[in-house]
C-alpha cells in the first residue's frame, strides 16, 4: 500500500557566498500512501469545505462585533461579569462530570475576548494609556457584586414555577 521514493536534493554551503558554491546532497526518503480513490475524496472534501465555512464563520463574527460596538461600556461591563458567571457555571459542571457542550469554553473565552477588545479600543479612544486602565480595571473588578449568572437564575426560576404548581 505504500511507496517510497528516494530523492536527492543540493544544497549549497552554508560558509562564505562570495565563493563558488560546493554542492552537498541531502538523500531523503519519501513514504506516500497509495489510495486514489481515498486521496481524490480527500481533495475534494478539502477544496469546497474550507472556501464555504469560512465565509460563514467570518459573516458570524462581523455581525456579532457589530453587534458588540453598538452596546455602552456599562452593558459591556455587565455582560463581561454574566459570562464569566457563564464560564464559572461550566467549569463546575466540567468538574463535577455532568453533560456539557466543550465548545462552550472556546465561545464564551471568545465573545469575553471581542469585548475587552471594543472595551480597549474605547479607552485608546479616550486617550486613556495601558497603565491607567490597568488601574481602571483594578477598580472595576473590585466593585463587582457576586451575584448568580444568569443560566443558574433560570434554573432557580424553572425549579421555583415546578414547585408551585406541586403544590397548587
Amino acid at each position: 500500500m505504500t511507496s517510497l521514493s528516494i530523492s536527492s536534493v543540493i544544497f549549497p554551503a552554508k560558509s562564505n557566498l562570495a565563493k563558488p558554491l560546493s554542492p552537498s546532497t541531502f538523500h531523503g526518503v519519501r513514504v506516500a500512501h497509495l489510495c486514489p480513490t481515498h486521496r481524490a475524496a480527500v481533495s475534494w472534501s478539502r477544496a469546497a469545505s474550507p472556501s464555504s465555512s469560512s465565509v460563514v464563520m467570518m459573516a458570524k463574527k462581523e455581525e456579532e462585533l457589530k453587534e458588540i460596538r453598538e452596546k455602552s461600556t456599562e452593558q459591556l461591563n455587565e455582560e463581561i461579569v454574566d459570562l464569566k458567571g457563564e464560564l464559572f457555571m461550566l467549569r463546575l459542571q466540567r468538574s463535577a462530570r455532568n453533560e456539557f457542550k466543550s465548545s462552550e469554553f472556546r465561545r464564551m473565552r471568545k465573545r469575553i475576548a471581542r469585548m475587552l477588545t471594543v472595551k480597549r479600543e474605547r479607552e485608546l479612544e479616550e486617550g486613556i494609556n495601558k497603565r491607567l486602565s490597568r488601574k481602571l480595571d483594578r477598580k472595576w473588578k473590585n466593585s463587582i457584586v457576586p451575584r448568580p449568572p444568569p443560566s443558574l437564575k433560570k434554573l432557580q426560576e424553572e425549579e421555583a414555577a415546578e414547585e408551585a404548581k406541586e403544590s397548587a
